[in-house]
């Protein structure tokens, strides 16, 4: 992510020069795309690192929702910094055209930045897949615990189209001599962060709020508690209190006539088996009790 970052940054300079000299609305909204891109990088890595403190009396779950929080932070940013601007800058160019002068030294530019995002989109592409599974790529954006690698994913497809809308415009204006283009590609260059960022925005907050285990850790849960001494589960609420750390809480009904020692050695015997089906699982609180139909909802 470091390498994310500087990258970002190298680029974001480039494209500022690459404005500065041509007044493509296009490359300043990209220069701008790419300033937030290299912020929200920073803040990723806030985040993990500040994830990382341990437990308090105060905060006796941990610090792991602090990547939830940073995450939800870089979607604004990127909405704010990305999408309202690169509208308002397109907006304004469409109303007010203005001639570009030596475009070709933007397009150099863009040809030369669409490289190096491709190359990271991959890289986030290739490194995503280790950890989707069977899943989409749209069911792994939605359902994942791990924030950085979607939010990632997202930036980088939404940096490289991106940068293909700012690279048509300017072409197109070059071309056609109207200027209106770069205005055209600019709007769309809003349009696309502005999509991500809501997406982005819808599931950070979800992550805030508190998800459960997906639907196989679930499954795989249940499973795991019931057997040896346990004879069913009676409820189980789950929720992540961090990208790593899912919280267990489960009613549970044991064989008759086990003793205190019985009892205890059943729940340590049940919650092994758990923890080593579901590594994410750290935290698991079981609570023996006797199976009646009101039990099932009850607290």
């Amino acid at each position: 992510m470091l390498a994310a970052l500087f990258a970002n940054a190298g680029i974001a300079v480039s494209k500022f020069i690459g404005f500065l000299i041509t007044g493509s609305s296009s490359m300043l909204a990209e220069s701008v795309h790419s300033v937030a891109d290299t912020s929200n990088q920073g803040l990723l890595l806030l985040g993990q690192k500040t994830s990382q403190r341990r437990a308090t009396k105060e905060h006796p779950f941990g610090y792991g929702r602090d990547r939830y929080f940073w995450s939800f932070v870089v979607a604004l940013l990127l909405f704010s910094l990305g999408s309202v601007f690169a509208l308002y800058e397109g907006i304004h160019k469409l109303t007010h055209p203005e001639e570009l002068t030596s475009p070709i030294v933007a397009i150099v530019i863009l040809v030369v930045a669409i490289v190096l995002e491709t190359f990271s989109f991959r890289t986030a592409i290739v490194e995503s897949a280790k950890i989707k599974g069977d899943a989409s790529w749209w069911g792994f954006i939605r359902h994942s615990r791990v924030p950085e690698l979607p939010v990632v994913l997202l930036e980088d497809a939404g940096a490289l189209f991106g940068l293909v809308f700012a690279l048509i415009g300017v072409g197109m204006s070059m071309v056609t001599g109207d200027p209106v283009w770069d205005a055209v590609g600019t709007v769309a260059i809003g349009v696309l962060l502005g999509v991500i960022a809501i997406i982005l925005i819808i599931e950070m907050k979800s992550l805030l709020i508190g998800e459960g285990a997906t639907d196989a850790e679930l499954t795989t849960i249940v499973d795991k508690l019931c057997t040896g001494q346990v004879v069913r589960v009676i409820h189980v609420r789950t929720q992540y209190v961090g990208p790593e750390e899912l919280l267990v809480a489960a009613k549970i009904e044991l064989v008759p006539g086990l003793d205190l020692a019985g009892v205890a050695a059943a729940i340590d015997d049940a919650e092994a088996r758990v923890r080593a089906a579901v590594p994410s699982a750290r935290l698991i609180y079981l609570e023996p009790d006797l199976y009646r139909e009101s039990a099932v909802v009850a607290d």
